[in-house]
């Protein structure tokens, strides 16, 4: 004789292992958003803090290229000529670039192409950085960053 097999029920779950309620999702949606209300803000502050820096890191180069540049030909490249002058020989005697890695003049960091004026206010050259904005002046990640300040 066969032994009937009896089938067990399945445990049954409590309603209160179902899952999360609306209130405590909420909860959890709301802790959330004030962390990040409260981080969001520095980590923004941090990221606009390095372009400047990055910005300063470049016009650094570019013054040592043109430093070179000098010394090879005895001028700074006009205003005309601009930084590009640091990437193609213009078949000037004793020009020995290019100047810059890579051959190119990079972009700041905003995406906007640096301004290259000779003589400068106070030096031979100012190498400008117009900041986020893109416009002469402005505070903050939209202050100019300029070669004088250096």
């Amino acid at each position: 004789m066969r032994k009937h097999l009896q089938r067990r029920p399945a445990p049954r779950r409590r309603k209160s292992e179902a899952g999360f309620t609306l209130v405590e999702m909420l909860v959890v949606i709301t802790i959330i958003g004030l962390i990040m209300a409260l981080v969001g803000p520095r980590v923004l502050n941090y990221l606009g803090e390095s372009k400047s820096k990055a910005a300063k890191i470049q016009i650094e180069s570019f013054s040592s290229a043109l430093d070179l540049y000098y010394l090879d030909l005895g001028r700074y490249p006009s205003s005309n000529e601009g930084l590009a002058a640091l990437t193609r020989g213009n078949n000037a005697p004793g020009w020995n670039g290019p100047y810059l890695r890579g051959g190119v003049v990079p972009n700041d960091p905003w995406g906007h192409s640096y301004i290259y004026r000779t003589p400068g206010e106070r030096t031979p050259y100012d190498i400008i950085s117009l900041g986020s904005d893109g416009q002469e002046g402005g505070s903050g990640t939209a202050a100019d960053i300029t070669s004088a300040a250096r």
